[in-house]
């Protein structure tokens, strides 16, 4: 018989306590005791998202995470939703480029129906014909409401600009094409073949015991823990082309034209990343921040205007966000180059560094206050299987980074051509082109 084992990955200062087991077959649990709360996040995170598609089978993972929830050989659809909600629950799932998420945020005692319901969903789905017909309908209704939100798109644009035509160059949803054509069969082969317990994470956070968790989680998944099993080493990317210069001009009769500026950023596990954290946030992540002062305060050319990072498992993104008028779309691009240039040649101040770390450490502390969120972080660390960090570690590399590794990193990632993605009334061969 396979072995389980436990082992404990952090105890934290006040109380948290983070415990770790790996049940036969490869499922891991990890769980996150935490004082004075009474109510409990448990998720199935699955290591699957849309870059794991093929071109025609693009929006598959999102229509399985639509198609899960619509019955199991032990309850039908209204059944799944109505038992959480009758407890005052909250029942939910996402769909990101590299992983699926399935939870349920409860109260502790509530905490076994939960990990029933939630595991029932995932392992014993049965994708019938006529609900992934009837699902066909629901998610293109969902591409349409997507489609009409320019602020929205420019993203994905944005996204298939800097990545080309792979798998993180395309919409996480899928198109109207591919979600017409996808048949059953295909959706059902991804879900035998991906959803696999070596591919999964059962994370927990809240008021429970770690003992009880496991010999419930146990129970519910047993059908499919099947002898021993080797955990798969964590996604290193590949299937992802080298990023690109260019520019996407998408022409809308919006009154106001959102534009997305941007290059490639640092990979999920680059140390740097605290460097760029604080870099992103004083460029462009508050109402002190750089970008805000200069675009919105001193000029008053918009209204919306951040910058933002995001990694993958062997590459990123840093991209600039600015919504405005029409005829402004020239002196927002102007500003934005500019101040880019600056950041490059002359890094950050020291008052905006201490400001934007001040920033990433409040953000930092308060984002852990919800058992959702600390659920989210010892998932994410498990399913990409990095050291898991307390809150005081994590705090201190925020503070270690210096002037000059700012200045370092600005100089090897924002020092490039970037690509443009614009949605507005502009024509394919407006004046845009020459900018890109």
């Amino acid at each position: 018989m396979a072995k389980t084992s436990t082992r404990t990955l952090l105890r934290e200062g006040d109380g948290g306590l983070v415990r770790r087991t790996v049940l036969p077959g490869g499922l891991r649990i990890i769980t996150e005791q935490v004082p004075g709360v009474r109510s409990v996040a448990f998720g199935v995170w699955v290591g699957v998202g849309s870059r794991d598609e093929t071109p025609a089978t693009m929006g598959s993972a999102h229509y399985l995470e639509h198609l899960l929830f619509k019955g199991t050989h032990k309850r039908d659809a209204l059944e799944i939703s109505a038992s959480i909600e009758a407890v005052g629950g909250d029942l939910n799932a996402f769909t990101t480029k590299e992983y699926t998420c399935y939870y349920a945020r409860v109260l502790d005692n509530d905490l076994p129906l939960a990990i029933d319901v939630v595991s029932d969903v995932v392992t014993d789905a049965l994708i019938r014909a006529a609900d992934v017909e009837s699902e066909r309908g629901v998610i293109l209704e969902e591409i349409a409401m997507h489609d009409d939100d320019p602020s929205d798109v420019v993203h994905d644009e944005f996204a298939s600009v800097l990545f080309g035509d792979s798998p993180l160059g395309r919409p996480i949803l899928g198109t109207i094409d591919t979600i017409e054509a996808i048949p059953r069969n295909s959706i059902n082969r991804f879900y035998r073949s991906r959803y696999k317990p070596t591919s999964m994470v059962v994370s927990v956070a809240g008021s429970l015991d770690h003992d009880t968790v496991v010999k419930l989680v146990r129970k519910a998944f047993a059908p499919v823990l099947e002898g021993s099993a080797e955990i798969p080493p964590a996604r290193k990317g590949g299937n992802s082309r080298d990023s690109a210069t260019g520019i996407r001009i998408v022409e809308r009769p919006t009154e106001q034209a959102h534009l997305v500026m941007g290059m490639p950023g640092l990979a999920r596990g680059d140390k740097r990343r605290y460097a760029m954290s604080v870099l992103s946030t004083a460029f462009g992540g508050g109402m002190s921040s750089r970008l805000f002062q200069e675009i919105r305060e001193k000029r008053g050319m918009a209204y919306s205007v951040y910058s933002y990072s995001q990694s993958f498992a062997d590459n990123g993104m840093f991209g600039i966000y600015v919504g405005c008028l029409p005829g402004k779309v020239e002196s927002v691009l102007q500003v934005c180059r500019e101040e880019l240039m600056s950041l490059v040649t002359d890094g950050l101040t020291d008052d905006e560094i201490r400001r934007a770390k001040g920033q990433v450490r409040g953000a930092t502390v308060l984002g852990q206050e919800d058992t959702g969120a600390r659920m989210t972080r010892i998932a994410k660390s498990e399913l990409h299987q990095e050291p898991l960090l307390s809150i005081g570690q994590l705090l201190e590399r925020v503070d270690a980074v210096t002037s000059a590794d700012i200045r370092d990193l600005a100089r090897e990632i924002l020092d490039t051509d970037p690509a443009l993605a614009l949605i507005g009334p502009f024509s394919a061969s407006s004046r845009f082109t020459a900018m890109a």
